[in-house]
């Protein structure tokens, strides 16, 4: 199929004509009070639906697990202490606090609690959601707290005092930044760096910063120092100080676009330098080194380096012109780079093969040296899943690591990247599902076009002698995502447990084979992603794991999307549908909140050479008169100021008008993400469930 004529499904009797005026449009009124009346009589419709004796019971034990005072506190470390954010039942907001690592080390830590979200809420009147936090160093005495009203990705910057616990008043010198999105970040005691929205001008077409300031105490807000401005089209502007002892300096990020960026180093009079390598690729400054991770292939110093790559090279060659980079990582047909991670002495490769973790540690060449030193993690864990961070870049070659599968909690360990001493275990979490009836597999589904699409089934040992099983597919295929082997207990609880099988598809438009399967499925080419799932749906009816009536697929935000093309594109493969903070109307949604940003994965809808192939996957524009649909769940918040709650309450309304079964639930809380808190989210999943097995089951 052309990538630019329309799927079948696109060809007549569709309701939304393009080019005339929207009917639902008034839908996209966030707080209007004609849209909410019609929020509320669908949110009751569907409770009347969904709130079910078996919903209830999956909503508790759903809360269960997201409370469980056993789980990891992952944490951070700052000045010698440990830091965490938690969440359970009772503190639904949560609290931030810290203790010391020996503390940590013990099955019940000492906790000081720095600042209680629920109790600030209710001292203020407000409905505060974390963040996160930036503590002040070496220090450690202020912290920049970051609160977001509902969820929604625009929140607010103040100064906390962590030796009176107070945050410090902007009256006395405070660094408060107003509603917005951007952030603050720390210089000195004295001097951050903001990037917010002051108004006209300072502002990107997607809502995010345009300008980055220097902001030093005492300083109104709108008197700070301009030290970069982008151009009027720029996706978002910051900057940040490189604190790094004997390699302190100042970096400003310009994004283009979502895949395209420059970093420039800020000196001493104010101007900038450019850090020169492709804009398409990513830059990570450490000591004297730049690593460069290549979305495209990148002709320098008489070579070619592949697409995919990492590849090193000393910051002061590079911007003297003289500079030879060095293959860190050349990718394969069935290896990509998921993660490069610095610490002090080490720099840390994160591999996938076939979508399952390996990892490598490097060390650079002394000055005057060539060639880095390669080998293994020592002590690695050996599950599908490992994520690695740093514990000090600055200071330390410790990693935190943790192993993981979808049958195995995850467990948090400290490995020494340098080998200097025996990785140590510091948390497991416990089981929360029952998995010894379970097993998992990879599998490999073969797409329209020829390519193998890779996908993991997570059912009964026994299955294959059963029944088909209600199955639930679940996947992605966006921006660079992958997605791999992971736990989670409310899936298990929920799904596993009660008989269900479980599909991750790792299709084209994520990162699972590094930017190749991202750039196969962008903007005209789109298609491929839908074309991946829609394979793996038929290879899991063809071997027999389910049938069409009892599988369903469930996806969110650009999985949203997803989840509309199957409902719109491959009806007749599925017998339920979840769609969640969905993209759905494309064309409009360059003009709604931060759609502006995701252009380079999807395309402008007002160039008309790019409507052409947009509209063949505008689920939106391809709801028909007279099809038959599975019935549908639409799932968002009101406060989700990224993708706009109009793409699934229009979609919503043109449902009902062409008589489907569709069901819509909005969140008042929960931005993006959904929910604001545990219970919000454990009622959302709850409901999601509930729909599946009424559905499926």
């Amino acid at each position: 199929m052309s990538s630019t004529q329309p799927h079948p499904a696109a060809a007549t009797g569709t309701v939304v004509d393009p080019t005339s005026d929207d009917p639902f449009l008034w839908l996209e009124d966030v707080e209007g009070e004609r849209a909410l009346d019609w929020v509320r009589e669908r949110n009751s419709k569907a409770l009347e639906r969904l709130a079910t004796p078996r919903e209830r019971e999956i909503e508790r034990a759903a809360l269960e697990v997201l409370d469980d005072d056993a789980k990891i506190p992952y944490v951070s470390l700052a000045g010698g202490l440990l830091y965490n954010f938690w969440r359970d039942a009772a503190h639904p907001r949560g609290i931030w606090r810290r203790t010391t690592p020996e503390s940590y080390r013990t099955a019940s830590p000492g906790w000081e609690v720095l600042l209680d979200l629920d109790a600030l809420n209710e001292t203020e009147g407000e409905d505060w959601v974390w963040h996160g936090a930036s503590v002040l160093r070496p220090t450690c005495d202020r912290a920049l707290v970051t609160l977001s009203h509902g969820g929604s990705d625009a929140d607010v910057t103040r100064e906390l005092d962590l030796t009176t616990l107070a945050f410090v008043p902007e009256t006395d010198g405070g660094f408060v930044r107003p509603e917005a999105k951007g952030g603050v970040g720390w210089i000195d005691r004295d001097t951050t760096f903001v990037y917010t929205d002051l108004g006209p001008g300072t502002t990107t077409p997607s809502g995010y910063p345009r300008t980055v300031r220097r902001w030093r105490r005492g300083t109104p807000l709108a008197e700070a120092e301009l030290v970069y401005e982008g151009a009027a089209d720029d996706l978002y502007i910051s900057a940040y100080h490189d604190r790094t002892p004997g390699f302190e300096r100042d970096l400003v990020s310009r994004a283009v676009t979502f895949y395209e960026s420059e970093t420039y180093v800020l000196e001493e009079d104010g101007t900038t330098t450019l850090v020169p390598v492709p804009r398409s690729a990513d830059v990570d400054v450490h000591r004297e080194w730049v690593v460069v991770r290549l979305r495209d292939a990148w002709e320098t110093a008489g070579a070619t380096y592949p697409a995919g790559a990492l590849v090193a090279v000393r910051l002061d060659d590079l911007l003297a012109g003289d500079a030879t980079p060095t293959v860190l990582f050349e990718p394969t047909e069935r290896a990509s780079l998921d993660s490069a991670t610095w610490t002090r002495e080490c720099l840390v490769l994160t591999i996938l093969e076939d979508v399952r973790n390996r990892v490598e540690v490097l060390v650079p060449p002394a000055d005057g040296a060539t060639g880095w030193e390669r080998g293994p993690l020592p002590g690695a864990p050996t599950t599908a899943t490992l994520s690695v961070g740093a514990v000090d870049r600055d200071e330390s070659d410790d990693l935190w690591v943790v192993g993981t599968d979808f049958l195995t909690p995850a467990t948090l360990h400290v490995v020494d990247a340098a080998g200097r001493t025996a990785p140590e275990v510091l948390r497991s979490a416990p089981s929360a599902f029952d998995a010894s009836g379970l097993a998992f597999e990879q599998r490999f589904a073969t797409s329209d076009d020829g390519t193998r699409v890779p996908y993991f089934v997570v059912r009964s040992k026994d299955a294959a002698a059963g029944e088909p099983a209600p199955t639930l597919l679940y996947g992605y295929g966006g921006f660079e995502v992958s997605l791999t082997a992971d736990y989670s207990g409310v899936l298990g609880r929920s799904w596993l447990e009660r008989g269900g099988t479980y599909v991750l598809a790792n299709i084209r438009g994520g990162g699972e084979y590094g930017p190749a399967w991202h750039q196969a499925a962008l903007r005209e080419n789109r298609h491929r992603a839908f074309e991946d799932f829609a394979a793996v749906a038929r290879d899991l009816v063809t071997t027999g794991v389910t049938t069409p009536e009892r599988l369903g697929c469930k996806g969110g935000s650009n999985g949203g999307l997803l989840t509309g093309a199957m409902l719109t594109m491959y009806p007749e493969l599925f017998g339920a549908i979840v769609i969640q903070v969905p993209l759905l109307d494309m064309r409009r949604y360059t003009k709604l909140l931060a759609g502006a940003s995701w252009a380079a994965e999807y395309g402008d809808p007002d160039n008309p050479e790019q409507w052409d192939y947009l509209r063949t996957f505008s689920p939106y524009h391809l709801v028909r008169h007279g099809a038959t649909y599975p019935p549908v769940l639409l799932t968002t918040s009101t406060r989700d100021d990224r993708v706009h709650p109009g793409h699934a309450r229009k979609m919503t309304a043109l449902l009902e008008q062409v008589g489907a079964d569709v069901t819509y639930v909005e969140n008042i809380e929960g931005g993006h993400g959904g929910a604001a808190d545990n219970a919000q989210a454990a009622h959302m999943s709850a409901l999601a469930y509930e729909f599946l097995w009424q559905q499926l089951g």
